[in-house]
C-alpha cells in the first residue's frame, strides 16, 4: 500500500514516516499542498494523510480540488484545531476521517487500516494462490500450512503479485509500487528480491516456477491448475 503524507512539520513528518514504514507502507512525504497535487496526478496512492495548515495550498482546498477532479482515494486529515466547525469543514471538503493533534499513534494507524479496508472492500482479507496464503493484517505467509519467513520487502513483493495474479508486472511497475519515489532502486534490485523470494518458496515445497518470468516484460504468478 502506498501513502502520501502531506505535512510541513519536519519532526512530525519524520516520526510518521518511520511509523508507517514499520507497518510496511510505502510512504512519500511532501511539505505543501501544490506539490501534493502534483504527486497525486503522477502516482496512484491508496491513501492520503493530509495536514490542514499547509503552505501554498491548504489541506481543505487540496481536498476539495481532489474530489472535484474525481479522486476517490481515502483522505485522513490531520489538524491542530479541535473545534466542531473545523471538523465539519474538513468532512464537507471530502475527507473520510479527521484526527486532531496531538494524536495517539496506535489510534491513527488503526484509522488508516480501517480506511484502507474500506477503500479495498472487494479484496479478500486473506490472499490466496493455490496452497499459498498471505494475511496482510498479521504479515503471515504459509504454504501447505508451513510458515514462510520473509523480509518486509519480500512480503510486500509477494502481496503485490498476489493482488495482481496473472497480470504481468514489469520491474518499473514493481519499483513504483514498493519504493519511495525519491529513492527508487536499480531494476536489478527487483531481480534480486524475486530470486530470494523464489528460493524461500522452494524451501517450503512450492513449485520452481511459482513466480513466472515473462521474458522482456516482467513477472506474474504461475497459472493455477
Amino acid at each position: 500500500m502506498r501513502i502520501l503524507l502531506v505535512e510541513d512539520n519536519a519532526r512530525l513528518a519524520e516520526a510518521l514516516l518511520e511509523a508507517l514504514t514499520d507497518q510496511l507502507y510505502v510512504v512519500d512525504v511532501v511539505k505543501d499542498g501544490e506539490f501534493a497535487w502534483d504527486q497525486v496526478k503522477a502516482i496512484a496512492y491508496d491513501l492520503i494523510l493530509l495536514d490542514v495548515m499547509l503552505p501554498k495550498l491548504d489541506g481543505i482546498s487540496l481536498c476539495q480540488r481532489l474530489r472535484h477532479h474525481g479522486y476517490s482515494l481515502p483522505i485522513l486529515m490531520l489538524t491542530a484545531r479541535d473545534t466542531s466547525t473545523d471538523k465539519v469543514n474538513g468532512l464537507d471538503a471530502g475527507a473520510d476521517d479527521y484526527v486532531v493533534k496531538p494524536f495517539d499513534l496506535q489510534e491513527l494507524l488503526a484509522r488508516i487500516r480501517a480506511l484502507l479496508r474500506r477503500g479495498s472492500s472487494a479484496s479478500p482479507p486473506i490472499l490466496a494462490w493455490g496452497k499459498l496464503l498471505l494475511n496482510p493484517s498479521t504479515y503471515e505467509v504459509t504454504y501447505l500450512d508451513v510458515p514462510l519467513q520473509l523480509t518486509p520487502k519480500e512480503f510486500s513483493l509477494l502481496e503485490l503479485l498476489l493482488r495482481n495474479g496473472r497480470r504481468v508486472l514489469s520491474r518499473a511497475v514493481i519499483i513504483d509500487s514498493l519504493w519511495k519515489s525519491e529513492s527508487p532502486p536499480e531494476e536489478d534490485t527487483v531481480k534480486a528480491h524475486i530470486k530470494s523470494l523464489r528460493h524461500k518458496l522452494r524451501t517450503v515445497a512450492a513449485p520452481e516456477d511459482f513466480i513466472e518470468t515473462v521474458h522482456g516484460l516482467g513477472y506474474r504468478l504461475k497459472q493455477l491448475s
